[in-house]
């Protein structure tokens, strides 16, 4: 790491005042991929709720789907990414759901940069046909659930702190994209004891 990367990297985890870094979006988008490459730039831990959802569960998450179904699956999720977000600074990817979530949303904006991983829909189902375990997704027709999918949480998504659109390239690119775009939010973050003045 060169001597201009440590600076930007100390200058991020300075500004992010002991806050995780919280990636959001779709099935698909590259939130653990590109998640664990951040923290490996930062230095900072990773963890992915789906992943803690399913030790402290000792189910996957497609079994809780079905034993369970979505609103005691999404209850557990917000619990498990409330219990992370305490235990900060780190970089955490959640489900898909999970940001539709109001309190979860709130933990993560209390406690957490968010960062949306956008991408469009050819990527995404060229990337989750290549895995069966999406429970949302089996349904005859994956392409439409994933349009609803897109149009129901897209505007909840555009509403993280940073967007970052994610592509066919490799993940090094979208990752250091990634960082830059989380060290522009922090140097222009909006400081919230002058917003309240």
């Amino acid at each position: 790491m060169t001597t201009d990367n440590r600076e930007a990297t100390e200058q991020i985890l300075a500004a992010l005042k002991g806050r995780s870094i919280v990636f959001v979006g779709l099935m698909g988008a590259g939130k653990t991929a590109i998640g664990r490459k951040v923290a490996q730039t930062l230095g900072l831990h990773f963890a992915d709720s789906d992943h803690e959802i399913e030790t402290v569960s000792r189910m996957t998450v497609p079994e809780l789907f079905e034993r369970y179904g979505e609103p005691e699956f999404r209850a557990l999720e917000q619990r498990v990414i409330q219990r992370l977000l305490e235990t900060g600074p780190q970089v955490l990817s959640t489900g898909g759901g999970a940001f539709m979530n109001e309190q979860t949303r709130e933990a993560i904006r209390l406690g957490a940069v968010s960062v949306w991983l956008k991408a469009d829909i050819d990527l995404l189902m060229d990337r989750v046909s290549k895995k069966q375990n999406r429970p949302l997704l089996k349904d005859p027709d994956p392409r439409g659930v994933m349009e609803r999918l897109m149009s129901a949480r897209y505007p909840v998504y555009a509403t993280a702190d940073v967007t970052v659109t994610t592509r066919d390239a490799g993940k090094e690119i979208i990752a250091a994209e990634a960082v830059d775009a989380i060290a522009e939010y922090l140097a222009h973050e909006p400081n919230e004891a002058t917003a309240n003045v």
